[in-house]
């Protein structure tokens, strides 16, 4: 199976840990005239996010102060969004996310399919429950109000935990399956897209990789190629971004890094979005991905399109191996 990689993090626990230790440092870092970034960096882009929760803890208990609220003082622009990520569960910071995608004016659907293409089941039923603690509002709902049509209903299918557990596979059911996408779209005119949103947000990514093998040999395109001549806007988006990360996720977040690097200016939220959320997850995979396909490293492609502090907490967290 393509999709089942080993993930390697860029960011592991500090071994020889002390959050008491930490805090006092930090504590020193923010005291008094002047901030030692550097100190921040050295401290918070090096440890788990469990140990960044036990550091806010010991500020807490020990110095009687809020780490986080300490931070927000001290530091601004980029390098703060950075920071505060890293304080933030890794569930409560995609949360977070997703909600600054919807709120407001507009809604940013590249990043939904950004953070909701790749996650199981699991991973999506603990984003749905901490989305309701943080903002008292259903996922589910709020993504209704702020979406609309067959986008809507794919997204709507995956948050409410539609897909097939890991390692759920039946090759016939596959064949019929593939048949069932090259009827909806290629063998017919017009498009049938209820077919394929269903099929793509049903099957365990399991399943899809046989399916997509079988379409290739039932129509000789690859399921990309029917995507890109049957559907448009939102729902290619999303349905291709589930087919990337079927094939293989790390290649998925390397291409949208590259995009985000490309061309005049920065979109630094992506950037710092996908840096931060996946620095323990399989961010050395991404790197080793983006060096692969763009013939030149993560790292130096971020010192390039970034500066100051902000740069070296990015580069801290890819790690210069």
């Amino acid at each position: 199976m393509s999709w089942y990689y080993t993930p390697h993090p860029t960011v592991l626990p500090a071994e020889d840990f002390d959050a008491s230790a930490d805090a006092n440092a930090l504590r020193k870092a923010m005291k008094g005239f002047g901030t030692d970034e550097q100190a921040i960096i050295d401290i918070l882009c090096a440890r788990s996010n469990a140990q960044r929760q036990e550091i806010a803890e010991a500020f807490k208990r020990e110095l009687g102060r809020d780490l986080i609220d300490d931070l927000k003082s001290e530091l601004g622009g980029k390098f703060e969004d950075v920071v505060l990520g890293l304080m933030l569960r890794p569930e409560a910071y995609l949360c977070k996310q997703l909600h600054k995608a919807m709120d407001g004016i507009g809604t940013d659907e590249k990043s939904l399919i950004e953070i909701i293409a790749p996650q199981t089941n699991d991973q999506i039923k603990a984003i749905v429950e901490c989305y309701e603690e943080m903002y008292n509002r259903p996922l589910a709902e709020h993504l209704c109000s702020e979406t609309s049509g067959s986008f809507r209903r794919l997204l709507t299918m995956i948050i409410v935990g539609s897909r097939d557990p890991q390692g759920t596979v039946d090759p016939d059911l596959a064949v019929e399956q593939a048949k069932q996408l090259y009827d909806a779209g290629e063998g017919k005119l017009g498009t049938d897209e209820d077919v394929f949103y269903k099929i793509l947000a049903h099957a365990s990514f399991d399943q899809l990789e046989i399916v997509f093998e079988e379409y290739k040999s039932l129509s000789g395109r690859t399921i990309e190629q029917a995507l890109k001549s049957e559907l448009s806007g939102e729902l290619y988006d999303a349905l291709s971004a589930i087919v990337e990360c079927v094939q293989m996720t790390p290649h998925f977040f390397a291409k949208r890094l590259h995009k985000a690097m490309d061309g005049v200016g920065t979109d630094d939220a992506t950037l710092i979005r996908i840096i931060v959320s996946r620095s323990e997850i399989d961010l050395q995979n991404i790197k080793d991905e983006f060096e692969q396909m763009y013939n030149k490293t993560l790292v130096s492609a971020v010192r390039s399109e970034t500066s100051g502090d902000y740069k070296r907490a990015l580069c801290a967290l890819i790690g210069n191996a």
